[in-house]
């Protein structure tokens, strides 16, 4: 059966696709860790691994955004090939579409379902005055927008520059901008301080202790830019050097050599995924180096397939922004749907079945795992009958 995508347009086209199957397996296994950190099963908290850093600090879970961009930078290296041919004004207009379209689709996910029930049940309008602007897929968009734009344009020494740029530039600006007591708290931040003058605290994330500050401010837009960067040159490194040894090798110099960067980094300027530090990015990029090159060894050099665990992460991967979205919505859904005792459907199978059945984190975690293998079904079905939904 031929392979087939289904373009935003719903319009069917020919795949014609390149990527190899660790940049695919990396997507999947991103989006699969996503939704078990972002699902957690009611009743008990988590294993602390699968929670963020309340703010300094790092653990596995934050790790997973970082990632995503990383792979979106991955997947550039191959979609910018196909713009050789193409004028300028085409080049930017499949940009321009694609960063409106996914930060659409971001604002659209908060808003949704576009009104509210109250503790009696009442349906409440859900005002636009008081959606959240800022989130996951807003950023995505957009710095997958602006490194395109940096990847169209400019040379890659420039490029090298202007990241740096960005890297010490955010460290100026929060310092310079920020409460001068604590410019790196939660309430003196330069990032929060902007968001509040440009949009008001009604259109920011208040989950930080109902704290009016989004993680995926504006401000730290600025360094997040990197982190796609650094993917888009490790796709085009694999892709002119081979899946082989040297490969192998000089990405995972090249994610020590950031690791180590961002470790020394952090004794002036702390990791911290929220403010989504210079130091955060150099990590998380030499993580996700490593990472890769890992998965080129077992996967391409080694060929540790044999028991075909790769096509698990594969299908999601083939599917990322799809399977994300779907997780979201249902997510959204289920804690509207009344089950009895004031509590949402989603609590009460956290609470009633899986923290019955293994009490405490371990039920949480099994509830979070099973959830995702239902958002895994359904990229299971969709990649049965060949539709990879692209934006």
């Amino acid at each position: 059966m031929e392979d087939y995508t289904i373009s935003p347009t719903s319009q069917a086209v020919r795949n014609t696709d390149d990527r190899f199957l660790s940049l695919d397996v990396f997507r999947g296994l991103t989006v699969c860790f996503m939704i078990v950190v972002n699902t957690p099963g009611a009743g008990s908290a988590s294993f602390s691994p699968l929670n963020h850093a309340e703010w300094h600090g790092f653990t596995p879970t934050d790790l997973v955004f970082p990632s995503f961009l990383f792979a979106v930078g991955n997947a550039m290296s191959f979609a910018m090939k196909k713009y050789g041919g193409l004028g300028t004004s085409a080049v930017l207009g499949k940009i321009a579409r694609r960063t409106a379209l996914i930060f659409l689709l971001g604002y659209l996910m908060y808003w949704f379902p576009f009104f509210r029930l109250s503790e009696s049940g009442e349906v409440l309008g859900f005002p636009i005055s008081d959606t959240r602007i800022w989130g996951v897929l807003q950023r995505i968009g957009v710095c997958y927008g602006l490194a395109s734009l940096m990847v169209y344009f400019f040379s890659t020494r420039t490029i090298f520059w202007l990241s740096v740029s960005f890297l010490v530039g955010y460290w100026l600006m929060l310092l310079g901008w920020g409460d001068q007591a604590d410019p790196l708290s939660l309430l003196g931040n330069a990032v929060r301080r902007l968001d509040r003058f440009l949009i008001g605290d009604a259109h920011l994330y208040h989950g930080n202790g109902g704290v009016a500050f989004d993680p995926e401010g504006l401000l730290s837009t600025l360094p997040a830019i990197v982190n796609v960067i650094i993917g888009y040159y490790a796709g085009t490194f694999v892709q002119r050097i081979g899946k082989n040894y040297e490969s192998v090798a000089k990405l995972l110099l090249a994610g020590a050599t950031l690791i180590f960067l961002a470790l020394c980094w952090d004794l002036v300027f702390p990791i911290n995924k929220k403010l989504w530090t210079s130091s955060f990015v150099l990590l998380t990029t030499g993580l996700d180096l490593t990472i890769l090159a890992t998965l080129i060894y077992t996967i391409e050099i080694s060929q540790w397939t044999k028991a075909n665990w790769t096509q698990f992460f594969v299908i999601p991967g083939k599917n990322p922004l799809f399977i994300y979205l779907l997780s979201e919505v249902l997510v959204i859904i289920g804690y509207m749907i009344p089950a009895g005792g004031g509590e949402s459907l989603i609590s009460w199978i956290g609470i009633h079945m899986f923290q019955s059945l293994a009490p405490g984190p371990v039920g949480s975690l099994l509830f979070a795992l099973v959830f995702m293998l239902l958002c895994w079904s359904v990229g299971w079905f969709l990649d049965r009958r060949k539709i990879y939904i692209r934006v």
